[in-house]
């Protein structure tokens, strides 16, 4: 099984391009969501190290927000409680797609949780300033306070550029994304 992990940028279009490989996808983003929803035991951790802020099961992403926007020191509690159970998921993806010849990790902490094999193969989503911010000013819940927090948490995106075996260059066009993925595609396999 090839793995490939997908970096970049907040918004620059990982999500959409590792969809686009035709591959089974690990979205830790879609797996947070799913937990906040579903995860009683979570929640009650969450509960238990925040009680001022945490009090809705289902989690409330709102309540996460405020927690983090009021104290920083909150995100690194929260991430510690969360990520115990992405990476669990995770676990039960690489099984479940053993036999894949490829699979795609979707994951914007790759990196920074060590959650990268030594041989994954690493692709880097290059996309324009500008055309990613006004992209997530359209989404409903952007905060632009929480955004900046997110960033200060990740590695320098020149670093994970650097780190990277391949660049896609995402102009938001779907014909040069495909060319791009069809041309990696071609020499890892």
């Amino acid at each position: 099984m090839r793995r490939i992990g997908i970096l970049g940028d907040i918004g620059s279009g990982k999500s959409y391009i590792a969809n686009s490989f035709g591959h089974p996808v690990f979205n830790a983003d879609e797996e947070v969501e799913k937990i906040y929803k579903n995860d009683e035991k979570v929640f009650l951790k969450l509960k238990k190290i925040l009680p001022k802020y945490i009090n809705s099961y289902p989690i409330n992403k709102n309540e996460i927000v405020n927690a983090i926007l009021i104290n920083k020191g909150n995100l690194k509690k929260i991430i510690k409680i969360v990520h115990t159970a992405v990476r669990k998921k995770m676990n039960l993806f690489l099984k479940k797609n053993k036999n894949e010849k490829i699979i795609i990790l979707d994951i914007p902490l790759l990196l920074e949780n060590k959650i990268n094999r030594k041989n994954d193969i690493l692709i880097y989503i290059d996309a324009n300033k500008k055309k990613i911010l006004k992209k997530l000013k359209k989404r409903k819940n952007f905060n632009i306070k929480l955004f900046s927090k997110f960033r200060k948490i990740q590695l320098p995106l020149a670093y994970k550029k650097k780190k990277s075996n391949f660049i896609i260059k995402n102009n938001f066009t779907k014909k040069s994304i495909k060319r791009d993925i069809n041309k990696i595609l071609n020499k890892i396999l």
